[in-house]
């Protein structure tokens, strides 16, 4: 079992309510698709976002909130968490996201657990210019099909949080992939 289906398992465990969880980051790589890489059962955490109003829906109906904060202690000697769960208006996506998730078929009890398309994904993937968000987002352009117009189209429709460096860092992730090959300039 990968340290993402630990931690997921045992979230779906602990609930008392019906939960919808939207996963981006290595977690959403690792389990939304056929033929993952190795490296990403690696990952020690679980990372999710929220549509606006989520987190306070979860905060009303059900435990979430408590259910997470008894996961990250008991696996925090295992070095796993799952902390970094984001608005969407705080991560870069298409404004219709919410709409095109792909859904993670698991057996769960309460969990329904759902990925960033591919679209989403990708632009998720730009807001870090490190050599490990690139080859991810590599993955993702090459797990999509996706030609180098599509990838330009996908980038404009991108809606970007308010902050200069995220700004920066998808220009950055932009002229990569034009460089190499995947996305027209």
């Amino acid at each position: 079992m990968t340290n993402a289906e630990k931690i997921l398992n045992r979230l779906d465990e602990l609930l008392d309510a019906p939960v919808e969880l939207t996963l981006y980051g290595r977690a959403a790589l690792l389990l939304g698709y056929a033929k993952p890489k190795q490296e990403y059962a690696l990952s020690l955490d679980v990372d999710g976002v929220f549509w606006i109003g989520q987190a306070e829906e979860l905060e009303r109906n059900g435990n979430f909130w408590e259910a997470l904060a008894q996961i990250n202690e008991e696996f925090e000697d295992d070095g796993l968490y799952m902390t970094h769960l984001f608005d969407e208006d705080q991560v870069v996506l298409r404004p219709n996201w919410r709409e095109v998730r792909v859904l993670i078929a698991r057996p769960f009890r309460l969990l329904t657990l759902y990925r960033l398309a591919d679209a989403d994904l990708l632009l998720s993937k730009m807001m870090r210019y490190d050599p490990t968000d690139l080859d991810d987002l590599a993955f993702v352009v090459g797990q999509s099909g996706y030609f180098p117009a599509d990838v330009a189209g996908i980038v404009e429709q991108a809606r970007l949080p308010d902050s200069e460096e995220i700004r920066e860092q998808v220009m950055l992730c932009r002229a990569w992939l034009v460089r190499q090959g995947m996305c027209s300039p």
